[in-house]
């Protein structure tokens, strides 16, 4: 039971032993989940730890997660303090993944259905020739591709023309170091403040503030044009700051408007990279996969309705990536008061780490818990329908806005890179080499080699040709695996 007002015989919480001033940084950054299921295990749901001086409680397990979505969970944690750092670089009151009970609901209803799938109803074949179009530009035949930069400039792609109208593929490095730079130094807080004075993050921050006003001068030009049943994402919210702007100030616009790719960089194309590799790794899984989209893109136009029924294989190919490459490996939360947890005391103004990321680990919920097992999501087994077990877009109030939407894009993309392309390893030995900062996902160097198309691929409009040329050098990559 996790109460404010327990009253039965408080636990000691056990402390994770640490370095000097370190305290448990390397453990982070060898890897989250693993760090978060060895305290799970070693000192149990509740333990305090520091990271560079600051102090930390750790509570997880299928009970913190459960906990997330209580009333007492929504009562006693708040998001505020973790992301004040980055609303303050950038000049802003508020933003969603900042804001808690009537605030965060208010932003939530405002980005509601632009981030919904309903934003790409009847746009799914869209989708599809835009992903052939980054196929086309950025998966040469015969070359070596680095994977998580090829997937990120085709989340904006995609993201970028379906929700905004625009695709800002010369902002995608810009996006990324300014991403790299704030999460590590602003929000998870695993490297010195001092990082932010480097003309590299300055540069990027700028051209981020750039495409920011450019998207507001759009918006607005948009605005008196644009039906309210026609407004993307953008267009919603630049209605919201002119018809009620106290509750979108110009202040938080450019935060607002650039989400979408800040979200989409590090989440899908790390989870779709990830998903390359496993099924690429695993020949009985790829098999199932290529003959699923073959099967499926063979019967013409794309169908909308019952979309992942139609692709059970790969649809369980990228639930059991997102369980064993989780993306939201914890959620991070303030004790707005105190509380007991579990038997623990927390006290108001302690700053938690949620690990709802461990039970994905935990052979008690997932037999053979570390075998990648694509059917583990199909009735009757569905084991991830137990409580609390498996949270990939996180848990509670700020479960992802997005899901639904991701769930369309990574299921169309990965459907069409696999019907289109003739990838390989680098060998059948390769085993995935892993970032941490600023979010877990595979590294920047992780490349596959196209062999060849298996269908012919579509490019985009001729007439186009900035479309069409590569929009990155293939043989730049690993420099930027920080």
């Amino acid at each position: 039971m996790s109460v404010a007002a327990e009253t039965t015989a408080l636990k000691e919480t056990p402390r994770v032993p640490g370095l000097p001033l370190l305290g448990s940084l390397l453990g982070m950054v060898r890897g989250p989940a693993d760090f978060f299921v060895h305290c799970y295990r070693t000192y149990g749901t509740v333990c305090r730890l520091s990271i560079l001086g600051e102090k930390y409680v750790l509570i997880s397990g299928v009970e913190a997660a459960n906990f997330m979505g209580t009333r007492a969970g929504k009562e006693c944690l708040r998001s505020k303090e973790f992301w004040e750092g980055l609303i303050g670089e950038f000049g802003a009151k508020r933003m969603l993944t900042g804001e808690d009970g009537e605030s965060h609901k208010e932003l939530r209803d405002i980005m509601r259905r632009g981030y919904s799938r309903e934003s790409i109803k009847s746009r799914y074949s869209e989708l599809v020739a835009i992903t052939d179009g980054s196929l086309a530009r950025d998966w040469p035949v015969g070359r070596d591709v680095p994977v998580v930069e090829a997937m990120q400039y085709m989340v904006v792609d995609q993201l970028g023309t379906i929700l905004t109208g625009d695709a800002p593929l010369e902002y995608v490095k810009d996006i990324r170091t300014a991403i790299l730079y704030i999460l590590n130094v602003l929000v998870t807080r695993q490297r010195p403040r001092i990082l932010l004075k480097r003309p590299e993050y300055k540069k990027a921050k700028g051209r981020v503030m750039a495409l920011g006003y450019k998207m507001i001068e759009d918006a607005k030009a948009r605005y008196a044009t644009t039906r309210p049943d026609d407004r993307n994402l953008v267009d919603d919210i630049m209605a919201a700051h002119i018809e009620t702007p106290e509750k979108m100030p110009e202040s938080d616009l450019i935060l607002s408007l650039t989400g979408p790719y800040v979200a989409g960089l590090d989440t899908v194309a790390n989870t779709t990279s990830a998903v390359v590799y496993a099924v690429l790794k695993h020949p009985e899984v790829k098999a199932r996969v290529l003959d699923e989209v073959d099967a499926f893109f063979a019967a013409g136009d794309v169908d909308e309705d019952g979309l992942l029924k139609k692709l059970p294989a790969l649809n369980g190919a990228i639930m059991e990536t997102m369980r064993l490459y989780p993306i939201a490996v914890a959620q991070m939360r303030t004790a707005t008061k105190n509380f007991v947890f579990e038997g623990h005391q927390i006290h108001e103004g302690e700053m938690i780490y949620v690990g709802t990321s461990v039970p994905h680990f935990m052979e008690e919920y997932w037999p053979n818990a570390n075998t990648f097992d694509i059917d583990r999501y199909q009735k009757p087994r569905a084991e991830h329908l137990q409580p609390g077990v498996y949270s990939p877009y996180g848990r509670g109030p700020h479960t992802c806005l997005g899901r639904s939407l991701a769930e369309v894009q990574m299921a169309l993309s990965m459907a069409r890179v696999f019907h289109m392309l003739d990838l390989e390893l680098e060998s059948p030995n390769y085993v995935l080499k892993t970032k941490t900062a600023p979010t877990p996902g595979p590294a920047m160097d992780f490349k596959v080699r196209v062999k060849g198309y298996r269908h012919q691929v579509a490019s985009t409009n001729p007439a186009d040709t900035s479309r069409i040329a590569p929009t990155f050098d293939h043989s730049s990559l690993g420099k930027q695996s920080r």
